[in-house]
């Protein structure tokens, strides 16, 4: 209490009267100090809040390009203006040391140091401290913003938290174009020093803050600005055209450089949303959906939908699409969380009439051989999916009608192995894995294999109520399922053994 109760005397003293402006040091001193208790920091940086915050607002800071300090008090100033260039130089200091406090140990620290920041930036958005040279002139804070986008964006910490409580200054139109600036900045600086080496933090505190930014969709949704100047209509910060070149800019810069591959993962799922269609040129993204797509796995996968918008929204022409895509179909795609993703999106890619038959044979072939391992809740959707490839492809229902065809795995000449589909010899093959599926345990399976037994219908199944089928579903139907009683003829029980001649049954009874 005590040293709140002198940090407000410093604070009124320096307010009341210039000849008290050294006693800014009292409250700097004990921002800048390390040792100092958490509740004593917190207070200095409420103080500094209140002091500078009402020196800009009565315009008793230095406006315009600062002279050195030295320089200042020996050259030709008036006493009002050497005034002015040195409280600006404490208010110089004040913004180092709350720099430095967004990376102290303590969170309140933290968001006090943040807010009090961001609380400097509106404030000199309004009363400018950038000199208004000629009618264009920009007077945004930008260098002001760039501090606590670099406090935001530390190399060895998980600054999420911290990152979540900026995101509410996003909604300004102003300031995220100028923290897109920033971060775009700052990855260009941070990277060249990484020698391409992954900067696991880094990385994942740059998506925290650029993954939520929500970008408008047309110019007359851009009304909301921390402050506008006289001449707002003609700056690029107003034009929806500027934003969308500087957001292309940012990811391009963050995606050129290697990933973490959790992050890659992370990056592919918001990909096709909130990135690409807000892109002036969505096209430049395919290096990065080429080496994402090479990586395999569910990072593949992953980076189908964003392949699948360029393919077919910006006509991109990928060589050996399908051969790639039929390399992803191993054990994993019944398994993995993405796969409703997958078969949506690997049924508009086998959903065109002009593709060859051996290719939709082999891809039907190996999902046919990889559901022999399947659990129920992927096979009650895969069987309608590959019924609905044969509606499109009727020479591929040679598959199912081949009476001489190979009645078990050792005579198939079908080769799982083999990369290329148009060598797999899957034309040559028959379906007898979808026959052995007819005896599957779970009748519901069963029942969907057995379908092929008879002539399909021409109209598609409709499996986007099944993509997202899951093992919990399938239990808590059956659970819920009325049992109907059947009758049973049974010999009643005698005696205590149930026999029909047991001696008990003379001694004993079960009344």
């Amino acid at each position: 209490m005590a040293r709140a109760a002198a940090l407000a005397s410093s604070l009124e003293a320096v307010l009341g009267s210039r000849s008290n402006a050294n006693r800014v040091f009292e409250i700097l001193e004990l921002l800048a100090e390390e040792e100092e208790e958490e509740e004593d920091v917190l207070c200095a940086a409420r103080t500094c809040s209140r002091l500078f915050g009402a020196l800009l607002e009565r315009r008793e800071l230095f406006v315009g390009q600062l002279p050195a300090e030295e320089a200042s008090l020996a050259g030709n100033y008036s006493a009002e203006d050497k005034y002015k260039i040195w409280m600006r130089h404490r208010y110089n200091d004040c913004v180092g040391c709350l720099a430095e406090l967004m990376g102290h140990g303590a969170f309140q620290v933290k968001e006090s140091s943040l807010c009090t920041l961001m609380k400097f930036v509106e404030l000199e958005a309004r009363y400018p401290l950038i000199k208004v040279e000629w009618k264009g002139s920009l007077t945004f804070p930008r260098e002001l913003l760039k501090v606590v986008v670099d406090g935001l964006l530390p190399l060895n910490e998980d600054a999420s938290l911290l990152i979540s409580r900026f995101q509410e200054y996003m909604e300004y139109d102003d300031v995220r174009y100028f923290v897109i600036k920033a971060v775009t900045e700052n990855i260009g600086q941070v990277m060249q020093k990484t020698k391409e080496r992954p900067l696991p933090f880094y990385q994942q505190n740059v998506f925290s803050l650029i993954s939520p930014i929500n970008m408008p969709n047309k110019e007359c949704d851009m009304v909301k600005f921390m402050v506008k100047q006289d001449n707002w209509e003609e700056l690029k910060v107003s034009k929806l055209q500027a934003h969308k070149q500087a957001f292309e800019k940012m990811w391009l810069s963050f995606l050129k450089h290697k990933l973490p591959t959790g992050l890659y993962k992370k990056v592919l799922v918001i990909l096709h949303d909130s990135i690409l269609p807000y892109m002036n040129e969505p096209t430049l993204m395919i290096d990065f959906l080429t080496v994402a797509y090479g990586i395999g796995g569910a990072i593949s996968l992953l980076a189908l939908n964003g392949l699948f918008i360029l393919i077919h929204q910006h006509n991109l022409e990928y060589p050996d699409f399908y051969k790639k895509l039929y390399s992803l179909l191993d054990p994993s795609i019944y398994h993995v969380k993405y796969r409703a993703r997958f078969f949506h999106l690997a049924d508009l890619f086998l959903s065109s009439s002009h593709l060859p038959a051996y290719l939709v044979a082999a891809f039907i072939k190996r999902l046919s051989r990889l559901a022999l391992t399947a659990p129920p809740e992927a096979l009650l959707m895969v069987i309608p999916f590959i019924c609905n490839l044969f509606r499109r492809h009727p020479a591929c229902r040679v598959l199912v009608h081949r009476p001489n065809g190979p009645e078990g795995m050792s005579e198939d000449p079908y080769i799982m192995e083999e990369e290329k589909p148009s060598e797999s010899r899957a034309l040559e093959s028959s379906l007898w894995e979808i026959q052995s599926l007819q005896n599957h345990y779970h009748p519901d399976v069963a029942k969907a294999a057995a379908i092929l037994n008879q002539s399909l219908s021409e109209i598609e199944d409709d499996i986007s109520g099944l993509l997202e089928l899951s093992a919990y579903e399938l239990f808590d139907k059956e659970v819920k399922k009325k049992a109907i009683d059947v009758p049973l003829e049974f010999e009643q029980v005698r005696g205590l053994f149930g026999k029909k001649n047991d001696i008990f049954a003379e001694h004993f009874t079960l009344d």
